[in-house]
């Protein structure tokens, strides 16, 4: 063998080491985004499998998400001292046994302690693959590797979602909670086999990562993906509804949507992660007036079956745009605590998911009709991109690279 075929032997052995490795981590992140996004469509079937009512059903996903919430730091910051491989495997272990939990819960109380349970990795997980994948690439991919880690989740939306929806719906709603755990057995098998291992930062410390919170700039990216993506949630949560009695689509192709919506998800998570590499900042000062513009221009379309189908779709890619963007900005504002920067953008994005429905909610309930949200959307989409202009004009008085370290 020559040294040349040698050498391009070695290239296509790396390169598909890289690509295992992060199918790995996606495929975590295809079950978390499984779990979390069908519990919202098999309600109905929970209610009556635990002789509860909707609010009660309603708080499962409620306590899901203040897992998120909670999890997201606490996990990171206590696992830095761990290699990153050893956290992303005990985090998912966690989160599979947690499932199994909910699939054997006897009534509701244990289920909303196994719901809790099942979120605290959540932003973790997410927070530590998207830390190994950027370690895997130069860092002129890091936005492009992100990307291909938050697929998992956007593609969960197009298939794991619908396959989990319709076997919940024929098959018992607890199946769900099964099929999640064996998918979290086999991301465990495969984060094992492909993720090399890296020795842990020697300086890495539970107080190291938690300086990362004394950072006026992590705050502002949080603050940025709370505000800029309730917008998301706040036309996300309520597009059933909109649907149906906005655009006159019969509720049996209510399916089609949201594959429409979870297509355009891809599809805006890789051309996110492309231009984030270009410039981040940049991507999300562009992105946020554009998701505001599609909004508004969906809370118009909407009135038309076949202008909604579209909307819906580019509403989907304008929102997954911005995830990239912002994951990378969190390790930039803290390259020596990114487990737990890294983390925090996935509790933030749980807070806009709350903050976003809310502000939905209360618009519909003051008769303003199923369009409202769309709008309140819009507002806070250029609302974040203020709090973006605030952080990029700080960043000019003081660069992140001569911010030294966070603790």
């Amino acid at each position: 063998m020559t040294t040349t075929t040698h050498a391009l032997a070695t290239s296509r052995s790396g390169t598909r080491h890289l690509a295992l490795a992060i199918l790995a981590l996606a495929m975590g992140g295809f079950g978390i985004g499984t779990v979390e996004f069908t519990m919202m469509g098999l309600l109905k079937e929970v209610e009556q499998g635990l002789n509860i009512g909707t609010p009660e059903a309603g708080h499962l996903i409620s306590a899901y998400a203040l897992g998120v919430v909670i999890g997201a730091p606490v996990l990171a910051a206590v696992g830095a001292r761990l290699p990153r491989k050893y956290l992303a495997l005990g985090l998912m272990l966690f989160f599979s046994i947690a499932n199994f939990a909910s699939f054997m819960a006897p009534d509701y109380g244990t289920m909303l302690v196994s719901r809790f349970a099942a979120g605290l990795p959540h932003g973790a997980f997410f927070g530590v693959a998207a830390v190994i994948a950027a370690s895997l690439v130069a860092p002129t991919k890091r936005g492009w590797a992100i990307s291909m880690v938050m697929a998992g989740l956007t593609v969960s939306n197009v298939v794991g979602v619908p396959f989990a929806t319709w076997l919940g719906q024929n098959y018992g709603w607890r199946l769900l909670f099964l099929l999640v755990g064996v998918i979290g057995v086999v991301t465990l098998a495969m984060l094992w086999k492909f993720v090399p291992f890296q020795k842990p930062h020697a300086d890495a410390s539970f107080r190291r990562e938690l300086g990362a919170l004394k950072r006026l700039q992590v705050w502002l990216a949080i603050l940025i993906g709370i505000v800029g993506f309730g917008g998301f949630f706040a036309t996300y949560t309520y597009i059933a509804y909109t649907m149906t009695d906005v655009a006159g689509i019969p509720a049996v192709w209510l399916p089609l949507v949201v594959a429409l919506y979870g297509v355009g998800m891809v599809v805006g998570n890789i051309v996110g992660g492309r231009i984030a590499d270009k410039s981040v900042m940049g991507t999300i000062y562009w992105i946020l007036p554009g998701i505001a513009v599609a909004l508004v221009v969906y809370a118009v379309a909407v009135h038309w079956p076949w202008s909604a189908y579209v909307m819906v779709f580019v509403v989907g890619a304008a929102g997954a745009m911005l995830v990239p963007a912002l994951q990378t900005r969190l390790l930039d504002a803290s390259p020596d605590a990114p487990s737990l920067a890294s983390s925090l953008n996935h509790a933030a994005l749980n807070v806009a998911n709350a903050l976003g429905a809310f502000l939905g909610g209360l618009v519909i309930a003051w008769g303003w009709g199923y369009v409202a949200p769309a709008l309140v959307g819009a507002v806070l989409a250029l609302l974040g991109l203020g709090v973006a202009l605030i952080s990029g004009a700080v960043e000019r008085k003081r660069p992140l690279a001569a911010q030294g370290p966070a603790a």
